[in-house]
Order: C-alpha cells, then structure tokens, then sequence
C-alpha cells in the first residue's frame, strides 16, 4: 500500500490545512509524481469536505426555530414571535401596529409593510405564518384586508422566509382543540403555553400569537392532536399536558 494512504488519516484527524497541507501535497508529488498525489489524495479531501457539510447540517438543525405569526388588519394588525428550541417554546415578543384611520389607504399598507419588514431584520425569524382573511359579507372590507395581509406577506418574501396561511378555525383548532372558540378561550390557552403572566389587552396581538404557535404544532406532527374530539379547552389540556408550560 502507498505510503499516503497513511499519511492520509493524519491528515483527516488532526484537521491541517493551509500551508501544511500544501508542503505536504508538494513533499509527496516529489517522492510519487503528480497522477499519484492526484489519485491518492483525491478521496482525502471528498471526505473533508463532506465532514465539513456535516458538521454544517448539524449546525442548522440545532439552530432554534423562530416563528413570526401575523394577524393582518387595515387599523391594528397582531404580531407574536416565538422561538422553538428541542420541545421548549417560549414567547420572544408580541404586540400590534395601531393605525389612525385618518391616514391615506396606501400609507397604512406601507407602514404595515415596513413593520413585518423591521421584525424579520431584528428578530431573523425562520417562518412566516399569518391568518387568512375571514370571508364576510362586506366585499369592501375584505378587499382591504386583502391588500394588508398581501403586504406583510411580500415582506416575509421579500426576505426569503416561507410563509404559510391558516384559516382562523384552524388556529382556534390547534391551539385550543375547538375551532369555534372565543378569543378568550384562545388567549388563555396560550398564556398556559406560554407561561405568560401579563394581561394582554389586545386580542390582535394574541391572535398573532396564536398564529405562529399554530404554525409550530402544524410543522411537528407529533405535537398535533389525536383527532378525537374535544368537549373544551380544559379537556385539551388534560389530554395535551406537554403543550403546557408549569
């Protein structure tokens, strides 16, 4: 067997790069010739750089997860974060944009945009989840918010994050086990979750919360519901206990 082949682990084990590794390429091209330092060290360095991949992909997977939900509106829009890290999920921050209606139509969509726009720079959320507009009977309204849910949407895009969009019962759905829950009910779950202490006096903001929770549940299927049926929320949490923050 070549003398390189033992040289090789060493060089695999110890990690040498830079100059040792090309004093040891030119030592060995001297002694062997050049097809045999190319034929020797050519699986050398595929394995490094597949190490290296490794060590990478690792890196990624062990990177918390942030999920930024939005809950779109023309006057006050929600928004929540949360980070996932392993089974642990915690709230990073949450709040809303309150708009004055005296302002023109096209500036509150620009000021909604620039908001989704500073969270994703600030916080670097890894996902975008926003709730779908509820179909009404006001065609005027929702066209409006149609055009604020478009806006945040193509900030999360813009930004190279996925975006995913959920109708309102489903997030009730996943948060508390009952589609046609109040945002009461909602909020409280989430604050079990969550481990909230302080009131919150907007629902937009927990909505928002809501949302990217959802997202999280959705994106593990593990963590989603057995699909039997819910009498409440409290029967959800007797039957979910690892949702719960103690």
């Amino acid at each position: 067997m070549p003398a390189a082949f033992n040289f090789c682990p060493t060089l695999r084990q110890v990690g040498l790069t830079g100059n040792l590794l090309i004093q040891a390429v030119t030592k060995h091209h001297e002694e062997h010739g050049t097809q045999q330092v190319v034929d020797d060290y050519f699986d050398t360095f595929v394995q490094l750089t597949n190490f290296n991949s490794g060590k990478n992909s690792l890196a990624l997977q062990n990177k918390p997860k942030i999920i930024l939900g939005i809950d779109p509106g023309t006057v006050i829009m929600g928004f929540g974060l949360i980070t996932v890290e392993q089974k642990n999920m915690q709230l990073l921050e949450m709040g809303i944009l309150k708009l004055s209606t005296k302002m023109d139509a096209y500036e509150r969509l620009q000021l909604i945009h620039e908001k989704v726009a500073s969270l994703i720079t600030y916080h670097r959320p890894t996902c975008f989840a926003i709730e779908a507009p509820f179909f009404g009977k006001n065609v005027q309204s929702m066209l409006k918010l149609g055009r604020a849910q478009g806006v945040a949407i193509a900030a999360a895009m813009q930004a190279g994050i996925s975006v995913t969009e959920y109708s309102p019962k489903k997030v009730k759905q996943s948060i508390t086990g009952n589609g046609n829950a109040s945002k009461e009910q909602v909020m409280k779950m989430l604050q079990r979750m969550l481990n909230i202490q302080e009131e919150n006096p907007y629902y937009d903001a927990s909505d928002a919360l809501s949302v990217a929770v959802c997202h999280h549940f959705q994106d593990n299927p593990i963590l989603q519901s057995t699909g039997k049926k819910i009498k409440d929320w409290s029967d959800f949490i007797n039957r979910n206990p690892s949702r719960v923050n103690k």
